[in-house]
């Protein structure tokens, strides 16, 4: 894959375990190979979920909150810590990395959204790594299950908006499969898709992990975003984050939904 300036999403059920706390490994993994990549002359923009994830595991609390007004505090508790560590691990690493928060608002207000554009361009040219998540403390559009879907729309639009060359979509399952890996141990994964149609909508099912708020069908949407827009979208397996290096060396990894 012929890419250099890359959108990264990253999801809740990647970066945390079962119990919500932060995987740790993990996180240390993807923030290396992000810094090599960078090292390598590549541009990396991280799209990445967690905030109400990781702040349920910071708060100890049971379960994820159903009320939006808490789910918004948590949100508010979690971004602290999830930025915290990336600018840790990534610093480990000599890179530097800035948070942008986006709203839905922000992005269909052409002013607003200009400023967002030239924001992305100056991190970029100073070799900023921009760190992007939807900001739950204030919108609501995810924590009710909006069209920016668990950060999977939200990672498309930004893609579009920075002029990236592809965008990577980091989820718990290996790409679209034809039905569902988890009850059918038959699945086939569909290595590519060129056009998508109901039939592909289909195979995407529902919701993901009771981490996240998004599932195969929102990687979908995202990649019908990105295509529209002339960038390849590839759907793969975040569980071993250096899994991108044999993806950009053209490996067979992961879906990838080829752009118009």
């Amino acid at each position: 894959m012929e890419a250099k300036r890359l959108v990264v999403k990253v999801g809740t059920s990647t970066l945390t375990y079962e119990n919500g706390k932060l995987n740790l490994h993990r996180i240390e993994s993807l923030c290396k190979v992000l810094s090599d990549l960078q090292n390598s002359g590549k541009e990396i923009i991280l799209v990445s979920s967690g905030a109400i994830g990781v702040g349920v595991g910071k708060l100890g609390l049971p379960e994820r909150p159903k009320e939006t007004s808490r789910k918004q505090a948590v949100a508010a508790v979690g971004q602290c810590e999830l930025m915290f560590i990336y600018d840790k691990m990534f610093g480990e690493y000599n890179h530097t990395v800035a948070q942008i928060l986006l709203t839905r608002d922000i992005m269909i207000n052409d002013h607003s959204k200009q400023n967002v554009i030239n924001t992305f361009q100056e991190l970029l040219a100073m070799g900023i790594i921009p760190v992007v998540n939807e900001n739950d403390t204030v919108a609501i559009d995810e924590l009710e299950g909006s069209n920016f879907g668990d950060n999977d729309t939200l990672s498309a639009i930004v893609a579009d908006i920075a002029e990236a060359d592809a965008l990577v979509i980091l989820t718990d399952i290996d790409g679209l499969y034809d039905s569902d890996p988890r009850k059918n141990p038959g699945a086939k994964r569909i290595p590519e898709v060129r056009y998508i149609d109901e039939d592909i909508r289909r195979m995407a099912g529902g919701s993901g992990s009771n981490r996240g708020t998004g599932g195969m069908s929102t990687k979908i949407s995202a990649a019908v975003v990105a295509i529209e827009a002339g960038i390849d979208c590839y759907v793969m397996n975040g569980s071993d984050p250096a899994a991108l290096y044999d993806l950009l060396a053209g490996k067979d990894i992961g879906t990838r939904f080829r752009a118009k």
